[in-house]
């Protein structure tokens, strides 16, 4: 019989994905130095896991104007309901910039208020929204700063839900950026940023308004499904653009961009350009031999498959250990007697089980020989 080892089992593979034939054949159409952007301050992330593609004065505070609405839409979504019927206060009517035209009584659903606020940027329909979920514009601004906080946005600050000029209410790209790789993870949110056109329905359908969405991005671009635009004369024009293909998602930023919609397209071209979403890890990929004491071997296997979204050429290792320090039957068929834990790029991406392929019992004769030990020792102190 093989004397058991009495060690942990590690084994480390580290593979090169930029060697591999699928990744080699992604070539970057050009350098992050070489985009050309109108924009102030630019940025690019991956929106699976914040990381910065390209950003240009990306954490210089700058105004905001409407893209404000991202945080108040998404503070509504969070703290009220999309049914609830909302009397238009007084307050909300006449606000300056673009509007719903709502009047003091009317009544709509807070998911129809959403609609157009995001999709037509009515401000009326910000001070709406503030009004029913806080009482006031101040009390609700408080609730988007503190959203801003739990989120870590350590260069914004909202006044107001709507986004018109104010010294005090200012964000940067990257924050906003941030702000929208959380928003767009709300099935909520999503269905309503990447919806092109709806129906809003005031006092019990006696009053019909068709709203269009305003981001052209949603028309230009292939995959392209948020988020939000924005203009005032002091901020220029800002955008927070999002866009998903074949299971990679990016969140663009511009702020005071002459020519918003060409510099979101290439900066999306080349984000799409480096970053692939592939299979780290496929069932049964992973095969190990580990030692049973007094019974010879036995093979494990991962169940599983790990999925990731990675820039192309990150390194993956796996680092397989035994559960046990020393494995002993009984093993039963698809029980875990290891695990390997997967990393790209320094950070862990999950970890997988690896299960027995077969049974694995104390052989007869073993059996036999313990158990007549087993009477010898009871007949003694009999």
């Amino acid at each position: 019989m093989q004397k058991a080892r009495n060690k942990l089992f590690i084994y480390v593979i580290i593979l090169s994905l930029a060697a591999s034939p699928i990744i080699s054949a992604l070539i970057p159409r050009c350098a992050a130095a070489d985009i050309p952007v109108s924009a102030e301050s630019a940025i690019l992330i991956c929106a699976d896991d914040n990381g910065v593609i390209y950003e240009k004065n990306a954490r210089r505070r700058m105004a905001m104007a409407s893209t404000t609405k991202i945080m108040t839409c998404l503070v509504a979504i969070e703290n009220g309901k999309l049914d609830d019927v909302v009397k238009i206060s007084p307050n909300a009517v006449g606000v300056e910039g673009s509007s719903l035209y709502l009047q003091k009584g009317d009544s709509v659903t807070l998911e129809g208020l959403l609609y157009a606020l995001m999709l037509r940027s009515a401000n009326d329909t910000a001070a709406a929204i503030a009004y029913h979920i806080s009482g006031s514009i101040e009390a609700f601004a408080e609730l988007m700063n503190k959203k801003a906080a739990e989120l870590g946005l350590e260069n914004t600050h909202f006044t107001n839900p709507h986004g018109l000029q104010d010294e005090n209410h200012y964000t940067t790209a990257y924050d906003f950026a941030i702000l929208a790789s959380y928003a767009m993870k709300n099935e909520t949110f999503a269905k309503i940023v990447g919806t092109r056109s709806y129906t809003v329905s005031l006092n019990g359908g006696d009053c019909l308004k068709t709203v269009v969405n305003h981001n052209k991005m949603l028309r230009l671009y292939d995959g392209a499904n948020g988020v939000k635009t924005g203009f005032t004369k002091d901020s220029g024009r800002c955008l927070v653009s999002s866009a998903e293909r074949d299971g990679v998602s990016l969140i663009a930023v511009t702020l005071n961009a002459p020519n918003d919609w060409n510099d979101h397209e290439r900066m999306l071209d080349y984000g799409f350009s480096q970053y692939t979403h592939m299979r780290l890890l496929e069932k049964g990929q992973l095969r190990r031999t580990f030692e049973v004491a007094g019974c010879g071997t036995v093979d494990a296997v991962n169940s599983d498959e790990i999925w990731a979204t990675l820039r192309n050429g990150t390194d993956v290792s796996y680092e397989i250990t035994a559960s046990e320090r020393l494995l002993f039957a009984p093993i039963s068929k698809g029980e875990t007697i290891a695990e390997a834990k997967v990393t790209a790029g320094g950070k862990v991406i999950g970890t997988v089980p690896l299960c027995a392929t077969e049974d694995k019992t104390v052989p007869e004769e073993e059996k036999n020989f313990f158990n007549k030990i087993t009477d010898k020792i009871i007949d003694f102190f009999k």
